[in-house]
């Protein structure tokens, strides 16, 4: 069966704007180099990703977001077996202090921090936080697959939308990030 001319022109038009865009419903930041935010940094040929968190780096949500984003509008994405480097800064904006964990993805955001999904994926002090302008890193293997959510564990910060999805993929071969809405 043959297309016609409109199809081949929609399906033209639905191209460029994926390729212009990113996939349609969010804009991709994908893992080919210059399309990843300036706070991700990939060593592919090490299977080694590192990112530069900064809680409260902008006003959104009250100041409870994670470069900018919160109530899950970034999901980034790490192919599983990988070690995460997270250099974690406490920008200071709104004075509160904040922390980083990985937790699983749930239908109930939990009210505080929690055990970490997975071993050694979260900040020191997760329930106090780490007070304004001050850092923290922390350093794990992405493992094992599946979903699961970056997560302030500072009492009513994650149930205020102080969180965002992370995703660890049997299937992806770089990482990448995926936004809708925010910054």
């Amino acid at each position: 069966m043959t297309r016609g001319r409109g199809a081949r022109t929609a399906a033209a038009v639905a191209l460029g704007v994926c390729a212009l865009f990113g996939p349609i419903g969010g804009t991709s930041l994908e893992g080919a180099p210059g399309r990843l935010p300036a706070w991700v940094k990939v060593d592919a040929a090490h299977r080694r990703v590192a990112f530069r968190v900064v809680a409260a780096e902008t006003g959104a949500n009250g100041t409870l977001n994670f470069n900018g984003y919160a109530n899950g509008q970034m999901t980034v994405t790490v192919p599983v077996g990988w070690h995460v480097h997270i250099d974690f800064v406490n920008s200071g904006a709104g004075a509160l202090p904040h922390s980083l964990e990985v937790i699983r993805d749930t239908k109930t955001i939990p009210p505080q921090g929690v055990p970490p999904a997975i071993p050694k994926a979260e900040t020191r002090d997760l329930v106090a936080g780490v007070p304004p302008q001050q850092s923290d890193s922390l350093d794990f293997t992405a493992a094992p697959a599946g979903r699961y959510l970056w997560f302030c564990g500072v009492p009513s910060h994650g149930i205020s939308g102080m969180w965002d999805r992370f995703v660890v993929s049997a299937s992806a071969k770089v990482p990448s990030v995926l936004v809708r809405g925010g910054p």
